[in-house]
């Protein structure tokens, strides 16, 4: 080993191979590294404080009002708060909610992704950008706008399509022919498919732009057309972005609120329910938000507080899950 002044050079660097930086500080790194670093797991442990104690509170308020329900929570279709005798279910709710959602998502995921791959794959550069932000202009709508939008001007419109489908397939239980005269479960997810269009394209937009462009270039020099190419490179590649964006969707569709509470509002309720998508119903928020003046008492703000907690953990459940498909596909898109 070479010294010039009997010193090895060895000894004058750290064991890492590198000399020391002036920045160091005992190998905790630069100021505004550890602070940006706290400030990153400040934000992160609030969030998740913030969740546990929404959680906390639902659970708080809704379990002495479910102690005292005489009636299944999950499977009635009841809903009596009041009185020494509460009667209430969440069978209606929990359908109503969960079918618009459904819907609202095999029409607005297809129809968002189709209008991504044309603004980011077909279209010139001078369409692109205008069609890109004349579909993000409707996530600046309004809730109240749609709810008004869709039962004034929409419903008289969307009706022969029920009455289409209720020709063909009325004689399945889940299309049969019901008395509503407004709005319908069908058309709550239709109106709800436009409000989450924007965020289905917005993000798939985004992950669809990203893909490499070694991917695209090598499908095409293999002789791949077009589609192929999309098929082989683009999909594949964006995919966790799309369940990302689905999924975030899927969230703003169980918990919308005003919109179908001004379409429900005209709604049937009664007797004649049925599981047909073409009957009337109410979601877990147009529930909560058309009977908020009746939270007078600890009991009946229970019940409602319980049906919020329901919507609460599905809202959970559909997130984790989307995690979890997210990881698994981590792996191709890195």
């Amino acid at each position: 080993m070479s010294s010039i002044t009997g010193v090895s050079v060895a000894d004058e660097t750290p064991s890492g191979g590198r000399p020391p930086l002036s920045g160091d500080r005992a190998g905790t790194g630069r100021l505004g590294d550890r602070i940006f670093g706290g400030a990153a797991t400040g934000a992160g442990v609030t969030v998740i404080a913030i969740v546990t104690l929404i959680a906390l509170f639902l659970l708080w308020q809704a379990v002495p009002a479910l102690a005292k329900n005489e009636a299944n929570f999950l499977t009635s279709r009841e809903w009596v708060v009041a009185g020494d005798n509460p009667r209430f279910g969440i069978l209606e709710l929990l359908w109503t909610t969960v079918v618009s959602s459904i819907i609202a998502m095999s029409l607005a995921v297809p129809v968002g992704v189709c209008v991504a791959l044309f603004i980011t794959q077909y279209a010139p550069r001078w369409l692109s950008r205008p069609a890109a932000n004349l579909v993000d202009l409707l996530a600046a709508v309004p809730s109240i706008i749609y709810g008004l939008w869709g039962l004034n001007t929409f419903l008289p419109v969307e009706k022969p399509l029920e009455d289409f489908i209720q020709r063909w397939l009325g004689w399945f239980p889940l299309f049969n022919s019901t008395s509503i005269s407004g709005g319908t479960i069908f058309f709550i997810g239709i109106v709800l498919a436009i409000m989450v269009l924007p965020i289905v394209t917005a993000l798939s937009r985004e992950v669809f732009d990203q893909t490499p462009v070694t991917h695209k270039e090598g499908a095409l020099a293999l002789g791949a057309t077009k589609w192929e190419m999309i098929r082989v490179a683009v999909l594949p590649f964006g995919r966790p972005g799309v369940i990302s964006a689905a999924m975030l969707a899927l969230g703003r569709a169980l918990g919308e609120t005003i919109a179908v509470t001004f379409i429900v509002s005209t709604l049937a309720r009664g007797t004649d329910w049925t599981w047909s998508v073409f009957n009337g119903g109410e979601t877990f928020a147009s529930r909560i938000a058309n009977n908020a003046a009746e939270f007078d008492t600890p009991q009946k703000a229970g019940a409602f507080i319980a049906a919020g907690l329901v919507l609460f953990i599905l809202t959970f459940i559909v997130n984790a899950i989307a995690r979890i498909v997210i990881e698994r596909r981590k792996a191709f898109s890195e």
